[in-house]
Order: structure tokens, then sequence, then C-alpha cells
């Protein structure tokens, strides 16, 4: 069984690390929230240009190469606390749910999408893709789901006086770390960061609280986009403005690192053909700000 659905722990955590987790056990109470307004002016024009080309690029498969590569380039964001130590995920992975069908009705899937160093835009948008096209047909075709997706409909349906102790027992094996792996396969709360694009059911960005459960340590909402007149260089300019939401463990690492993580995610997002590289080029953080 791999520890914490493949986890290995960090050493040499420092003392008021250590201290700000014994008085903050839980994750729940331990998420900070930061709003960030991203300017995708840059990323809409890259992606219109590839949709002439035939690539097929999407804004969220922008998001998802954006955010694996400030991953990468910012590995405390890759951390989780869990029976009070920081640990590491063996593998970067984001997740999100997709929707069956487009109706208020539709059942949602959680998806997990692994990213690896050689990825780049193009790789993980075939990834994204051909993960959420292999739902929808399993789903029309009557095939039965698997891992977390087929387990949440079981335990469900248990009645109360058998499945809230059966689930308060896996919230302890969760915790020690003993989960059974086929409760962690495609479990969202598994996963490096939980992703949500609200812009595409015209939602604005919201802040959606982190979980204890499973070890997830952040969780990122990006809003509708809209045209706002901002400032460059002195003159006045309209330019593509999307909200961000983003929700981190506050254990793991500091608001300065955070803060950093948010810049080379803009960055990123102003200067799309970076996304066009493999995901674990290293990017100088001091050319940014």
């Amino acid at each position: 069984m791999k520890k914490y659905g493949g986890a290995h722990r960090v050493k040499n955590v420092t003392g008021l690390a250590q201290i700000s987790i014994d008085l903050k056990p839980a994750r729940s109470v331990s998420d900070v929230y930061i709003n960030q307004s991203m300017d995708l002016t840059n990323l809409l024009k890259y992606i219109e240009k590839k949709k002439k080309t035939g690539d097929g690029i999407t804004l969220f498969h922008a998001f998802l190469t954006a955010i694996g590569k400030t991953v990468y380039n910012r590995p405390k964001l890759n951390y989780f606390v869990a029976d009070r130590h920081i640990w590491e995920h063996d593998k970067i992975v984001l997740s999100f749910v997709a929707k069956v069908s487009f109706d208020d009705h539709s059942e949602e899937m959680m998806v997990m999408i692994p990213i690896e160093t050689n990825d780049d835009i193009y790789t993980i948008g075939k990834k994204v893709e051909q993960k959420v096209n292999s739902f929808r047909k399993k789903h029309s075709e009557g095939v039965s789901k698997k891992g977390a997706n087929s387990a949440i409909d079981v335990f469900g349906k248990m009645p109360n006086f058998i499945r809230v102790p059966l689930i308060g027992f896996l919230k302890w094996t969760d915790k020690k770390g003993l989960l059974p792996a086929s409760l962690a396969e495609d479990n969202l709360y598994y996963s490096t960061m939980i992703v949500s694009n609200l812009g595409s059911i015209g939602c604005g960005a919201i802040h959606h609280n982190i979980t204890d459960f499973g070890n997830s340590s952040s969780l990122l909402t990006m809003g509708e986009i809209e045209d706002k007149e901002v400032i460059l260089n002195g003159k006045k300019e309209t330019r593509k403005i999307c909200e961000w939401g983003m929700n981190f463990d506050e254990r793991i690492a500091d608001g300065y690192y955070f803060a950093k993580s948010a810049d080379l995610l803009q960055y990123l997002l102003e200067n799309p053909e970076e996304l066009e590289k493999p995901i674990g080029e290293k990017i100088d953080l001091a050319e940014i700000r």
C-alpha cells in the first residue's frame, strides 16, 4: 500500500512550521485566501490563434498547464500535512469535477490528471480530453464506475447506522495513511490541487474551503472573464481580466511563497508560449518581478 496515495516525509522541518501544525492540527482551520486578478488578454489571443491551426487547445487546458508548471517550480505547493507531519506527494496530480452531461440532474465524476516533467499544453490537453471522453462514453454504455467514483454511490445509499461508523473508520485510515488504494483512485481529495473553472458556467470565482479528508492542500477557482480598464505604462487600456480565488493550507509555506507562486502563474498566463515548453523546465523567478 502506498502511504497517503504515494508520498514521502519532508525532513528538516523548521521549528516554527512544526509548532504551527501543533497549534492548528486541522487543515480546515488553516486555509488562507488569496484573490488574484489574472490578465488573460495574451492567453486568449494565443488560444484563438491555435484554434485556426486546428490544435484544439482550450482555456482550461492552458490553466492546468500553467498550474502544473507553477507547482514544478514551486515544490512546496505539492506538500500536505498529515498526522502532524509535512509530506510531499510523489507526483503532481491536478483534479477537477466533470459533469457527464450539461443539465441540472447530470452525474458528476472526479477526474485526476497526472502531470509529468515532459508534459506541455498539448499533452495535457490530450490527457484531459481522453479522460473526460472516456468517463462519458462508459456512462453512456452503462459501464460500472471504479475507485472513489464507484464507492461514493455505494456508501451514499447505505443506512445511517452502517454508513456513519464506516465513514468514521475510513477517515481514521485516511489520517494514518492507510486508506485502501481503491478509494484513493480517482479521488480528487488525493491530489496536489483541486481546480474549478467556474467561468465556464457563467459564475465568478469563489473561495471553496479545503477539507480535512485526503491530502489536497490547495483549491483554485477561476471566474468569468471581463473587460476592465487598467493603466499600463501610463496609458489606459482595456484588458481581459479573470478573477481567481485561491485557498492554501498556510502550514505548508508562508505568505511570501504563495505570493511568488501567484506571480509565476500570472507570468505564465501572460506568456502562453511558455506553456509549449516541458513542464519540468525551470523558470528564473528573479526575472518575473
